[in-house]
């Protein structure tokens, strides 16, 4: 045989979800396991799991029950789960108690016993619970013996071909116990109230044969058993966003996806930011709605209001999302649990894009988001929120997330700290004060690697959605809410038309422009402008680069009296 050859270790399914991600792919077959934590922590449950997944009548798990957990009290809570199956009860699955050896305080007994059950029925797996009880009443007198019976059960389980699992009630301080030493693997379980959360955690301690994901992992207890939310990210060998070439993603507003220099890049993480009122949900209704007339699909993350209102709101934009939820085309996820973890949500997410095979994702609100998670997780919000953002664009997946923020005069304060450094674009709405009334502008205050305009526009939102106006051109201190008028080209030159006047503006503040930089900052028909800037050159306003490809116009100096 050859030196580099190596013995395979079979791994056996868990049947839990989650658990075989973190374990590197399941139990290795025939090892010596602990699963321990503190009382309620899921141990059972998580063993008995385990136990249906794996029991065939031919090769059935043994299930030893002691003191703590008689068998009528194990069966009559345990078959609530989905995945307990009554019918294989004394058949796939057997239940064994093991009290009356353990009451007589005799290891040797103990460990016949189990032998004796073990030789009778051959099972693939066993599970002794609670194995601290076996000690409890001997650990002082019979202390010597422990390591002695741990050493014994471990060789003769192992060399009968089966997967033993011992559960028990351990704390860290205890880890020095020779359980601990022999077993080749070690689930550790843990709960922790915070405030008015529970929040459970697993942890792989130990693992042999196999390469565990390290770190503590959410689990929670549902009507199906056990899941656990890894919380490290599978992502692509080949990520989406690098293969994405130019696609887009749109709004369907024509002169919002003009600002934006086409529409969004597909796959990248979109901040909509702005005060209460700015009409954040209506953008972002927009968007799933532009999906849809494109042919994708949408997942909704919803945490302020419940879908029927979020449904019933976007019918007064003149949208019908419900529709596209009929048709399989949209999903609203509501979540607002306060012991939420974001690994939940991830998985939450990523089931849903998979079954739709999504490709826009729009979460409302972040703040809302951060408020439903258990106060455990808001400690970690950003790097949490960095793995759910870069896992879902990973995969091509364009986000849209609104943010709340306050309105501050004289001062931009755009994002929350933990926000602004994972968009890959942001899109900022605000109110300003202007001619005696309240009004609503947006501007695109920053797009990785794609142009885009700089200017601001009133917008409004009215029973056929978001209706964008004119550009702010004519007014200077826009973002200190009290915008003032300025000076315009056409008012200083006479003989310019108010487009000409507006084209004008344009190059002068870019200083040197393309056709496409001046259709992007002005809005205007590509005819318009063509006609606008080949008048400007004939009046000496402006003149053309010689050399520059594409063809690019710069503003000539006029003296005063010009």
């Amino acid at each position: 045989m050859s030196s580099k050859a190596r013995v395979k270790i079979d791994l056996l399914p868990t049947g839990v979800p989650g658990l075989d991600r973190i374990l590197g792919g399941g139990i290795p077959q025939f090892s010596f396991n602990l699963i321990a934590g503190g009382v309620g922590t899921g141990k059972t449950t998580l063993t008995q799991q385990i136990a249906f997944a794996n029991a065939t009548p031919e090769r059935p798990a043994l299930f030893f029950t002691v003191l703590g957990e008689p068998t009528v009290k194990l069966m009559r809570y345990q078959q609530q789960f989905d995945f307990f199956d009554v019918a294989r009860i004394g058949n796939a699955v057997r239940v064994h108690n093991l009290s009356r050896e353990v009451m007589r305080g005799d290891l040797d007994q103990v460990l016949a016993r189990i032998v004796a059950e073990v030789d009778a029925i051959e099972p693939a797996i066993v599970a002794v619970d609670s194995f601290r009880t076996v000690f409890a009443a001997m650990q002082t007198e019979h202390g010597s013996q422990v390591d002695e019976f741990m050493q014994r059960l471990a060789l003769t389980l192992t060399t009968r071909e089966v997967t033993s699992f011992l559960i028990g009630e351990y704390n860290e301080q205890e880890m020095r116990n020779p359980v601990f030493t022999v077993a080749d693997g070690i689930l550790w379980l843990t709960q922790s109230p915070d405030r008015n959360s529970m929040v459970r955690k697993v942890q792989v301690v130990k693992q042999r044969g196999t390469a565990p994901m390290p770190g503590m992992h959410t689990m929670r207890i549902t009507d199906g058993g056990i899941q656990i939310f890894p919380r490290m990210i599978e992502t692509p060998k080949e990520p989406a966003r690098s293969r994405r070439g130019a696609a887009r993603a749109c709004f369907g507003i024509p002169e919002l996806d003009q600002m934006l220099g086409g529409g969004i890049p597909a796959g990248d993480a979109v901040v909509l930011a702005g005060p209460t009122g700015t009409g954040k949900t209506a953008f972002g209704t927009r968007f799933v709605a532009e999906g849809a007339a494109q042919g994708e699909s949408s997942v909704i993350l919803v945490f302020e209001e419940r879908p029927q209102d979020y449904l019933e709101r976007a019918g007064t934009l003149g949208l019908d999302i419900q529709a596209l939820v009929d048709a399989g085309r949209a999903r609203v996820l509501y979540l607002r649990p306060l012991d939420l973890s974001v690994d939940e949500t991830l998985h939450e997410i990523r089931e849903s894009v998979q079954e739709l095979g999504a490709t826009r994702l729009v979460i409302d609100s972040l703040s809302g988001f951060e408020l439903a998670l258990a106060p455990t997780f808001r400690e970690d919000f950003r790097e949490s929120l960095y793995r759910l953002v870069t896992a879902v664009t990973a995969s091509g997946v364009t986000v849209l997330m609104t943010v709340e923020t306050l309105t501050s005069s004289g001062d931009l304060r755009l994002l929350p700290g933990q926000v602004s450094f994972l968009a890959d674009d942001i899109i900022m709405l605000r109110y300003v004060e202007l001619e005696g009334g309240l009004r609503t502008v947006l501007g695109i205050v920053k797009m990785r690697g794609s142009r885009h305009t700089r200017n601001f526009r009133e917008y409004e939102i009215t029973g056929r959605g978001v209706s964008i106006g004119r550009h702010m051109r004519d007014y200077d201190d826009i973002l200190s809410g009290t915008p003032r008028p300025q000076p315009r080209a056409r008012d200083r030159y006479d003989g310019l038309t108010a487009r000409e006047g507006d084209v004008l503006d344009t190059i002068v503040r870019l200083r040197r422009v393309t056709l496409d930089d001046v259709l992007a900052e002005s809005a205007l028909p590509r005819k318009e402008v063509m006609d606008a800037i080949a008048r400007l050159v004939a009046l000496s306003f402006v003149a053309v680069e010689a050399k520059a490809r594409p063809k690019t116009w710069r503003a000539i100096a006029r003296p005063e009296n010009a």
